[in-house]
């Protein structure tokens, strides 16, 4: 009898569909590789390398192993689509689509992103632009705790998007300043509160003092406005003691929580995110560290991960990430749509995450932003509350009276002749958050 041949290379290039897709996360590369290269072996090394394999075949890497546990091609899409000739010089580039079962990192994100960057990634021209996940992968995570919805049930905020203020300057002391300009942009109509990412828990501004004292002032504000509001104290540490830092702020009173994702690691969001004993809203925050993984066209990881799809999964309600209108010109306004689709589309019964666009925003940009995103976003802005001409408290009022303005459709050229805040705002600001920058 003869014995079945099973074919190595057979197990690493596959059609999709002989694949039992609900055990396989897909990932999506684009790479530039020189002409003469074999395309084909490439993506075939690339598989193998991120699952059983290395350089060289080794006698353990058995066919039984690589059919379970190795990363199979399931394409390699050349652009343009080359039919008759090929460059012979330069560069090609192609579009590799690589199944990972999901067995070998399961719910693990340190994990995940060792085996689907790893180190393929240091050849260079390759960037990671995707991820799709089955369901039963997607049955392994709980993702954000509140989402939208519950951000909105908790604040009573039914109808416009949420104003999200971070305290400015971005690092100071003592604690005091922070509370006082959180009192007066609270009363001006902003709902949540978030420390900047750089200031985290500094000798000279501990995270306990800034809960005390911001929550007294939160409390003034709430009483005063009849509105909730929301202080993401910012936790940003290692482990252990970003969860020390945590079980401070609940005992302190604390109402939500900030976190730099990637800095800290998108586990330590999950697993903040997942505690039962814990249950305060998660702002994540992703520029501060990942930016540098995005902004390159032909390496890194795409934004619509790392900002979005990577956020939600691992739990948080809120994300903060560039908006293209403000200091950060550079990010495309495809690309920060696509991350809001991603962070709001259906996602295997995952609740949706609150897109917080940042970066610059003045008052001007508000009818864009609800624009291209709708009410289900968090508008967050620092310089044009707390650089108003009249203070914080009216920057905040003239961000209000900017999205009034805007969702009954009226310009806010038009609206500033009745709203005094407003109108100084628009002049203050006319010239744009970079020009205003850079002196222009």
């Amino acid at each position: 009898m003869k014995v079945p041949r099973i074919d190595y290379e057979d197990l690493l290039d596959v059609l999709y569909e002989s694949i039992d897709v609900d055990s396989y996360v897909i990932v999506h590369y684009i790479v530039e590789a020189p002409a003469g290269y074999p395309p084909d072996t490439i993506a075939r090394a690339f598989a193998a390398e991120q699952t059983t394999g290395t350089w060289i075949r080794t006698p353990y890497e058995t066919p039984e192993m690589r059919k379970k546990l190795g990363g199979k091609v399931v394409g390699v899409y050349e652009i343009p689509d080359y039919e008759t000739e090929t460059p012979r010089e330069g560069f090609r580039r192609f579009f590799i689509s690589i199944a990972f079962p999901w067995i070998n990192f399961e719910s693990d994100f340190s994990t995940m992103l060792s085996m689907i960057t790893g180190n393929i990634m240091a050849f260079g021209r390759i960037k990671l632009v995707d991820m799709w996940f089955p369901p039963s992968f997607l049955k392994l995570f709980k993702g954000p705790r509140f989402g939208i919805e519950g951000l909105r049930s908790l604040l009573g905020i039914y109808d416009r998007p949420f104003i999200v203020a971070m305290i400015k300057p971005c690092i100071y002391y003592p604690a005091e300043v922070g509370a006082k300009l959180a009192y007066e942009a609270w009363v001006g109509g902003v709902d949540i509160i978030k420390d900047d990412e750089l200031l985290a828990d500094q000798s000279y501004n501990r995270v306990e003092e800034r809960v005390v004292k911001f929550m007294e002032m939160l409390d003034k504000a709430v009483q005063e406005t009849g509105e909730k509001k929301l202080y993401t104290v910012n936790i940003t540490s290692d482990p252990p003691k970003v969860f020390e830092l945590v079980e401070r702020v609940k005992q302190l009173g604390g109402n939500a929580l900030m976190i730099n994702a990637y800095s800290t690691g998108l586990g330590v969001l999950k697993k903040l995110a997942e505690d039962p004993s814990i249950s305060l809203p998660i702002l994540a925050h992703t520029p501060d560290y990942i930016a540098m993984s995005y902004v390159s066209p032909i390496s890194g990881i795409s934004s619509i991960l790392v900002c979005g799809k990577l956020i939600r999964l691992a739990g948080g309600d809120m994300v903060i990430y560039p908006a293209p209108y403000g200091k950060v010109p550079t990010y495309t306004r495809e690309k920060y749509i696509r991350v809001a689709k991603y962070l709001r589309a259906p996602m295997g019964g995952l609740k949706q995450t609150l897109p917080c666009p940042s970066g610059g925003n003045t008052q001007l940009e508000v009818p864009k932003l609800i624009g291209d995103l709708g009410v289900d976003i968090g508008i967050a802005a620092g310089g044009a509350v707390h650089a108003h001409p009249w203070g914080s408290r009216a920057g905040a009022k003239a961000f209000r009276q900017a999205i009034e303005a805007t969702l009954k459709g009226v310009s806010l050229e038009e609206y500033a002749k009745e709203a005094s805040e407003l109108r100084a705002a628009i002049e203050a600001y006319k010239k744009g958050a970079l020009a205003i920058m850079l002196g222009l």
